[in-house]
């Protein structure tokens, strides 16, 4: 028997994006009922960085790749979670993932403080310069985390543009708070669109029941 854990974020109204900002929160309405016609018909207008998402390149970088470059089979797999609830404010550094013993070619999901909140935390976890320089040494192939942001207010974008230089696929706005540390199958899927800087998607976990 196997258990299906879904570390999506919900996609409402009221839903939690980055930093509180008006204009990053989903707008869903009603464009068809049945007072006004034959059938029930709801539109969505949703920023690509918002919920559970994948970052593409070009979200950073000027000449970056766009999402359709991110095939599936780079997306399915398996992958570690990581206990790093520990970590402050200072964020996720190299001495808080060597202790994981990351190997080259793996897919690591950051379980942190990020996970017991789902307000927005100006002060949320992150991954630090130095972590993600660890990361990009030991060569894995795709990071998650339990924020909207891998990274908090760097200017030169230290933890974004280094990870995409060096082909890290960035998987932001997951949900672990219910997930135990340990190897799963994992399974993110985002939108197929195409030729933009990122897409929303569909993540969870697959484990022993």
């Amino acid at each position: 028997m196997f258990k299906i854990i879904d570390i999506s974020m919900t996609i409402e109204d009221s839903m939690t994006v980055y930093k509180n900002k008006e204009e990053k929160k989903p707008k869903i309405y009603n464009s068809s009922n049945f007072q006004t016609g034959r059938t029930h018909e709801t539109r969505i207008d949703i920023d690509c960085h918002g919920g559970t998402h994948i970052d593409a390149p070009l979200h950073m970088l000027e000449d970056g790749a766009t999402i359709e470059t991110i095939g599936l089979e780079q997306l399915v797999g398996t992958c570690r979670v990581l206990d790093l609830t520990h970590v402050g404010v200072d964020g996720v550094g190299s001495e808080d993932l060597k202790p994981h013993n990351l190997q080259r070619g793996e897919w690591i999901l950051l379980k942190t403080q990020n996970s017991f909140t789902e307000a927005f935390d100006p002060d949320f976890i992150f991954v630090n310069e130095d972590g993600a320089r660890h990361l990009i040494e030991v060569g894995i192939r795709g990071v998650g985390i339990d924020s909207l942001g891998i990274e908090r207010s760097q200017p030169e974008y230290t933890t974004h543009r280094p990870l995409f230089r060096n082909g890290i696929i960035i998987a932001e706005g997951l949900r672990l708070k219910d997930v135990a540390p340990g190897t799963y199958f994992m399974v993110i899927a985002p939108l197929k669109l195409t030729g933009i800087d990122g897409a929303p998607a569909r993540a969870f976990l697959i484990g022993n029941a």
